[in-house]
């Protein structure tokens, strides 16, 4: 179980440092502001959306206050789901982590489809949604210059902490699997089935689904059915659904889930012909030298391990009011509400990642649950 587990971990860490740096740079390039810019009404912002949704590396819950903060500065409900459909599925670090461990045709194949499914769930709900679209925004917005030091910061120390746990869940999972003496005879199409029914609730993040996805196949599951997991475990949970329901109604909710639903399960279709036709049933990529994958495993492990002892060493302050906010899964999660805490002139907060809570002062709790709210997430 071990060896399995090292063997995973190994493949994985020179593709996954490298998609690490290449997101540090598109953090310094295409951030929110630049997302806030090029958003607004009509039918080409679709595209638009699932364009600037691919390479980021976002999770399903990290995703939701940048839909909302969308939504709420103009973007129809057809670019926000565009948006939100693309956005989880796939970013630059986990199609180098995919290619890692699946191979060039995963690698290739999972973006293109979730430009596809981003933009067809953006168009389908333009198509049926009746609200006439107001004009599009043209304002302009302030776009900072950052630094490439922000790139690395972002690179090594903060997305380390976004996706350290659940890599390190899905590879240990992955290998546990692995290490099971036995084989399943899923019959096609059931297999596609059974893994969009586990992964549409299920909250995994579209790198730590990779490890996972390699098990499937190799304990008998159709390629397609990993690919159904890759698509439809990251691009859903259930606080992704929650936002899609309360926040772009009742018609886009359903439209979300059966879209997901319907791509999903014709991407693994689709994937399994091409896959026997064109790939000749071979999932791993080129040979690097032992010694240049235990360095990157080891560098990984560090900056990981790093993340882990930030945050167990960090002092909390203990605040006199507190909320619950179960939605805040994620680094990003926590400084979306520290910055909407700030704007809304809240002074004295604390946001606390590990117990889900915000501690606060000197400020009345309407005005505390109002700012969180307006970012997307529910207050208990």
């Amino acid at each position: 179980m071990i060896e399995k587990i090292a063997e995973i971990w190994l493949d994985m860490s020179p593709y996954l440092l490298l998609g690490m740096v290449v997101a540090g740079l598109l953090h310094i390039y295409v951030g929110s502001d630049f997302i806030k810019k090029h958003m607004g009404k009509g039918v080409k912002n679709i595209v638009k959306a699932s364009l600037l949704g691919v390479p980021l590396p976002v999770c399903s819950c990290g995703v939701i206050p940048i839909a909302s903060s969308m939504r709420r500065d103009g973007a129809s409900r057809s670019a926000t789901l565009s948006f939100l459909v693309s956005t989880p599925t796939t970013g630059v670090d986990s199609i180098f982590a995919t290619y890692s461990l699946l191979g060039p045709f995963f690698a290739i194949f999972r973006p293109l489809f979730a430009l596809f499914a981003g933009i067809f769930t953006g168009f389908l709900s333009h198509a049926v949604d009746k609200e006439e679209e107001r004009e599009e925004r043209h304002g302009h917005v302030k776009m900072e210059r950052r630094s490439l030091r922000e790139a690395l910061k972002y690179a090594f120390i903060e997305m380390p902490e976004d996706i350290g746990k659940w890599l390190v869940i899905g590879v240990v999972a992955g290998g546990i699997i692995a290490s099971i003496p036995f084989t399943v005879k899923a019959a096609y199409p059931f297999d596609m089935l059974a893994a969009l029914l586990v992964s549409l609730p299920l909250y995994v993040c579209a790198t730590g689904s990779i490890p996972v996805a390699l098990v499937l196949i190799e304990k008998g599951f159709s390629p397609g059915a990993a690919l159904v997991f890759l698509i439809a475990g990251p691009a859903t949970n259930t606080v992704t659904l929650s936002f899609v329901r309360y926040k772009l109604g009742r018609k886009s909710f359903f439209l979300y889930l059966s879209s997901i639903a319907f791509l999903s399960l014709l991407a693994g279709a689709s994937f399994n012909f091409l896959y026997q036709t064109f790939a000749g049933g071979s999932y791993r990529p080129f040979y690097l030298p032992q010694w240049f994958k235990i360095l990157s495993g080891i560098i990984l492990a560090v900056l990981i391990l790093s993340s882990f002892l930030r945050n167990l060493l960090k002092k909390e302050v203990e605040m006199e009011n507190r909320v619950y906010v179960p939605d805040m899964k994620c680094r990003n999660c926590k400084h979306t509400i520290e910055n909407v805490l700030k704007n809304a002139g809240v002074k004295k907060f604390v946001v606390s990642l590990e117990k889900k809570m915000v501690g606060f002062e000197d400020v009345e709790k309407k005005r505390v649950i109002d700012a969180i709210k307006r970012a997307g997430y529910e207050v208990e």
